[in-house]
């Protein structure tokens, strides 16, 4: 029998976190293509094709698809029969693996995992550890499934104990359409039942490691009670009219995946996880012969896609005062030039303590009439002004916003939508809010020329940066008005 040794795990594991990092599954690339082809919604349109434009481009330049390359989920069933050659506990040596996925020069990760979560919330400073589900079965194989969950997704996670006489497809429906675009749609919806609590979200997470093939469950038809369940939820999902980074659309989801386990007469545990628009995740067996390796996709699975830059409004950020923001309206698509700054969640509660305590921020640094990108890049690699720089969920910077405004600033730039009293709030302020699409983080950072830190630099990638940007591709989402295309978008597309 064959030796799997301690480095083949180690190795494949790191081998898989960069393979995932740049390469969409293809049964996922050939749905979004799908869906792009069929979307009626132009937003949403312009939004799917970002996602593959950057999906190719990240493909042919080996870098991550999101700037948040997400924390690491792992699956290992353990062959009883399978000759392991380890010196380390198996757990070490996949976050070993991570570690050295993660700090790869070549396509440098962020790292997004803090330790002591309730306390200091330090990071780990290389993505470890990893969520780590160990299981065995009778085979003679180690079999991994690696997955890299953006914490948008992760957030937006749900679970609940219904009755038994409760219906699982209104509970999964009010959800989705109260949670908002903050998971960055089109994706997947996985759902686990029954077992018991903890069991139902293992299931959910599990179901997300399989292919897309609603298609092909369409087309045969249902065979049991959970297959209808997932054609009734994908098809009505989609007829909620959330769309792509819920502007408005056809597709909301591209798959509904169920996973079941029986449970107490008395409960109905049920969990649901969604899947982003940088869904990640790859499957392998390690048998004794050596390193998994991992086959390259044919680029002609992606379409050749361009921005139509041509028709799209030209920004200059220079120009913009608060008494001219009002020429631009909800669902207006715009290419921004000039300086904006960037602050996410741990920059903008350092900016409010200073100033409750009547301080300036470092290095003479000014909000006053800027625009604040809520973005935390990827380091950059070779010649690269950053690396991957995507926005992440604006929803998370809403109790800050009324400081914000009466600090001074333009704008902001993000993803998802706002709060109603953040709504109010810019409204009141005559300010905007714009947003970039969620899962094109490869290529906003095309637009970003120069990029330097200016303030808290010991944050890492939560400092605040200035980006010198050049056409970088935005939709206003809420306007001058107050009226917010993540409200008027999907009225558009409902029909239930």
């Amino acid at each position: 029998m064959k030796t799997i040794t301690q480095n083949d795990i180690k190795q494949s594991v790191a081998d898989a976190i960069q393979y995932i990092s740049y390469y969409h599954p293809e049964d996922f690339v050939k749905s979004m293509v799908e869906a792009y082809e069929k979307e009626k919604g132009q937003a949403a349109k312009n939004a799917i094709g970002q996602i593959l434009i950057n999906s190719k481009m990240c493909a042919m330049g080996h870098r991550p698809l999101c700037q948040d390359t997400g924390s690491i989920n792992v699956f290992v069933k353990i062959g009883l029969n399978a000759k392991l050659d380890i010196t380390k506990e198996l757990e070490d040596i996949i976050n070993e693996g991570v570690a050295l996925g993660y700090t790869d020069p070549s396509n440098t990760l962020r790292y997004s995992i803090v330790k002591d979560p309730a306390g200091k919330r330090e990071n780990t400073k290389d993505n470890t550890p990893a969520v780590i589900h160990i299981s065995v079965n009778n085979g003679d194989t180690l079999d991994i499934t690696i997955a890299a969950k953006g914490g948008g997704s992760e957030n937006k996670a749900k679970f609940a104990v219904l009755n038994p006489s409760d219906s699982i497809y209104d509970w999964v429906m009010d959800n989705v359409r109260n949670m908002g675009a903050g998971w960055c749609p089109p994706g997947i919806i996985g759902i686990g039942i029954g077992g018991n609590p903890e069991k139902s979200m293992l299931l959910a997470k599990e179901s997300l490691m399989s292919s897309v093939n609603i298609q092909e469950l369409q087309e045969r038809g249902a065979k049991n009670a959970l297959e209808e369940l997932r054609l009734k939820l994908y098809e009505d999902i989609n007829k909620i009219g959330i769309g792509a980074q819920g502007l408005g659309g056809l597709t909301t989801v591209l798959d509904v995946k169920i996973l079941d386990y029986p449970c107490h007469a008395a409960s109905l545990p049920v969990a649901m996880i969604p899947n982003c628009a940088a869904t990640r995740h790859i499957h392998f067996e390690l048998k004794g012969e050596g390193a998994a390796t991992f086959k390259k996709p044919n680029l002609d699975l992606w379409p050749d896609l361009e921005l139509p830059i041509d028709t799209i409004k030209k920004v200059n950020i220079k120009d913009l005062t608060k008494e001219n923001l009002s020429q631009f309206k909800s669902g207006d698509t715009l290419l921004l030039t000039g300086k904006i700054l960037t602050a996410r969640d741990a920059a903008h509660k350092k900016i409010i303590e200073y100033r409750n305590a009547g301080k300036d921020l470092p290095n003479g640094v000014s909000l006053k009439d800027r625009f604040i990108y809520y973005v935390g890049p990827v380091d950059p690699v070779g010649t690269e002004a950053v690396g991957p720089a995507g926005p992440t969920t604006a929803t998370r910077m809403d109790k800050f916003t009324k400081d914000m405004m009466e600090i001074g600033i333009l704008g902001m730039i993000g993803k998802a939508e706002r709060k109603q009293p953040t709504i109010d709030l810019i409204k009141e302020y005559k300010s905007i809010y714009l947003i970039a699409t969620g899962g094109a983080a490869y290529l906003i950072s095309q637009s970003i020329k120069e990029a330097k830190v200016v303030a808290f630099e010991e944050m890492g990638m939560e400092a605040i940066y200035e980006f010198d940007v050049v056409d970088m591709p935005v939709t206003v989402a809420v306007d001058t008005n107050g009226i917010s295309i993540h409200t008027t978008g999907p009225a558009k597309f409902r029909s239930i």
